[in-house]
C-alpha cells in the first residue's frame, strides 16, 4: 500500500524523470513546467526521506535509493496506466493507438504490413505505429502493445500466440554450386561462402530423422535483410539460409536450388506477444485476433 503522506502524481514525475533522463522531457511529457516536477521531486524526497536524484548542471543521476524506487515502481504504474485505459475505452468502439514492432523482410514488410492496411481500413479510429527490428524485445521497457517474432520464446511474462511455422531452405544458384566443391553434408559447408543474417550456426536434421547436424559457417557478407542475401545469393556470391516464402518466385523460377537432397530444416515458429495485462484495451484484442486470422488464412 503506497504511504498514506507520499502523493501518487510525484512518485509518477520521479519515474518519468528517471526514464526520460532530465526533467524538461518529463515536464513536457506531464504537460507542466519544469519548475513543477523539481518541487513534486523535493515533495517526494522530503516525505520519503531520502535522496532520489543526484543533480549537478550538467548531469543527473539516481541515487541507490532511487534506483531501487525506479525498479518497484515502473511496472507497477504501468500496471495502473493499463488498467485506467481500459477502463475509459468505450467497450463498443475500437479506438486508440498501437505500437507494434515486427521482424522485417518479407513477413513484416508484405505480410504484416498488409494486415494491419486492412485493419486500419476495418477500424478507422485506431492509429498504428509499426517499427522493424529483429532483436528480443522488451514490451514494457521500450513500450510496445505487440510484438512478431520468429523463433522459441523463453520469456513467460508475456503472452504468446502461435501464427504459423516458416519453412526453412538452404539454397544457392545453379552457377555458384556449379563451380563450387561439392556439398553433400552440413559439415562441408565450412568451405563455402555462407550469406548470414544474425545466426552463424546453421542446424540441420536428416531426412531420415535419425541425424542431426550443426555447423558454424562463415562468409564474406553479413546482412540481416532477407531481400539482401536472396539477391546476392542469385549473383552467385554464395548459399543462404531463408524462409522458402522469402523467395518463392526465385524457386519458380530455378534462379535459386537448394543445396540438399538429403538434409532439412526444422520449420520456425512465428508468434504474436502481448502484455499479460488482465485489462486488455479492445483495439489491442481486436488486433491480434486480426493478425492471427490473416495468417491462418494465408499460410
Amino acid at each position: 500500500m503506497l504511504h498514506p503522506s507520499v502523493n501518487l502524481l510525484d512518485v509518477r514525475a520521479f519515474v518519468l524523470v528517471a526514464n526520460l533522463g532530465n526533467f524538461t522531457k518529463a515536464a513536457e511529457a506531464l504537460k507542466v513546467s519544469r519548475s513543477h516536477v523539481s518541487r513534486q521531486i523535493q515533495s517526494l524526497e522530503k516525505e520519503m526521506g531520502v535522496s532520489l536524484l543526484i543533480r549537478t548542471t550538467r548531469t543527473m543521476k539516481l541515487t541507490q535509493a532511487g534506483k531501487a524506487l525506479l525498479a518497484s515502481c515502473d511496472s507497477a504504474l504501468h500496471s495502473i496506466d493499463q488498467a485506467v485505459h481500459a477502463a475509459i475505452d468505450d467497450i463498443d468502439t475500437v479506438k486508440g493507438r498501437i505500437n507494434i514492432n515486427c521482424v522485417g523482410g518479407y513477413i513484416g514488410e508484405e505480410l504484416v504490413a498488409k494486415y494491419l492496411s486492412e485493419f486500419s481500413l476495418q477500424y478507422p479510429d485506431v492509429s498504428i505505429e509499426l517499427e522493424f527490428s529483429s532483436h528480443r524485445v522488451d514490451l514494457l521497457e521500450e513500450e510496445f502493445d505487440i510484438a512478431i517474432r520468429m523463433g522459441e520464446l523463453p520469456d513467460a511474462n508475456y503472452v504468446a500466440r502461435h501464427l504459423v511455422d516458416i519453412e526453412m531452405l538452404t539454397l544457392a544458384s545453379p552457377s555458384y554450386l556449379a563451380k563450387a566443391d561439392p556439398i553433400e553434408h552440413p559439415k562441408d559447408l565450412k568451405q563455402h561462402n555462407c550469406l548470414t543474417g544474425s545466426v552463424t550456426k546453421w542446424q540441420f536434421i536428416h531426412d531420415s530423422g535419425n541425424e542431426k547436424a550443426e555447423t558454424t559457417i562463415y562468409g564474406r557478407l553479413s546482412c540481416k535483410n532477407g531481400r539482401v542475401l536472396v539477391n546476392s545469393a542469385k549473383a552467385g556470391l554464395g548459399i543462404i539460409r531463408v524462409p522458402a516464402m522469402y523467395c518463392q518466385p526465385e524457386l519458380d523460377s530455378k534462379q535459386l536450388v537448394p543445396v540438399f537432397e538429403n538434409w532439412g530444416i526444422k520449420a520456425v515458429p512465428l508468434s504474436l506477444i502481448y502484455h499479460r495485462d488482465r485489462y486488455q484495451p479492445k483495439r489491442i484484442k481486436e488486433c491480434v485476433a486480426f493478425l492471427k486470422k490473416g495468417f491462418s488464412q494465408e499460410l
